[in-house]
């Protein structure tokens, strides 16, 4: 194995458990504002109708295809819409009530503190995200997450977003490294593994649906997190 430095970790999906921290805001929104008597008759559809739009929207987002601003609201806009429900004012209510209290949930994706205790003694930690610049640091320290890392960079910061390849070269003019001494980590096929393959950086792909594949080309491949522990 060659002789690493720096791994650079994506933080949705990969540590930080956005699936749980957002369906658990998502409920109390839902209970909050009274969408049950808005004709929402279950929560169950709401989220999976809301998972659906936010998934295109951030897709559309990653490609350029919809600005930050837009995206914040616009998923709600297009979820409400699906229940025949047209509201300014309770999208930009739900809108806000998520932004502040997704983030705020603790939740990380299982074995996350044991293997990033054992990878800090052993090499520098560095975060590459494409989420919203203001809402990582609140993820990051609410999740504990914070005391792992010496360098936390968003996609915004370097003036686009993973899979560009400006997003891993101004990640590694911020933490001083090159190619041959970092690796990636993440469960975007696209954005994280596609991304730093392109630029010639090591990868592992964490494949939470716990299937082996060779359609994402990667150094590494791994389903759960404690598998670090014996790459490393």
């Amino acid at each position: 194995m060659k002789k690493y430095k720096h791994l650079i970790f994506d933080l949705d999906h990969t540590l930080w458990d956005f699936d749980r921290n957002s369906s658990i805001a998502l409920e109390e929104i839902y209970s909050e504002l009274g969408l049950f008597e808005r004709g929402v008759i279950e929560f169950s559809t709401f989220l999976t109708k809301y998972k659906q739009v936010n998934e295109k929207c951030w897709a559309d987002y990653r490609d350029g295809k919809l600005e930050k601003e837009m995206l914040r609201t616009i998923r709600f806009n297009k979820t409400l819409q699906e229940f025949g429900i047209a509201d300014d004012a309770l999208i930009e209510t739900m809108s806000d009530l998520y932004l502040s209290k997704s983030p705020r949930k603790p939740h990380l994706i299982e074995g996350a503190d044991e293997a990033l205790k054992y990878l800090k003694e052993k090499y520098f930690l560095h975060i590459l995200t494409n989420g919203f610049v203001e809402i990582q640091e609140i993820k990051m320290n609410s999740s504990g997450l914070s005391q792992y890392f010496t360098h936390v960079i968003a996609s915004e910061h370097a003036g686009a977003k993973k899979p560009h390849p400006q997003a891993f070269n101004y990640t590694l003019s911020q933490i001083s490294a090159s190619i041959d001494e970092c690796i990636m980590i993440g469960d975007n096929p696209e954005a994280d593994i596609k991304g730093a393959v392109n630029i010639g950086m090591d990868t592992i792909y964490f494949n939470r649906d716990g299937n082996y594949t060779k359609e994402v080309e990667s150094t590494y491949q791994i389903t759960q997190l404690k598998e670090l522990l014996v790459i490393f």
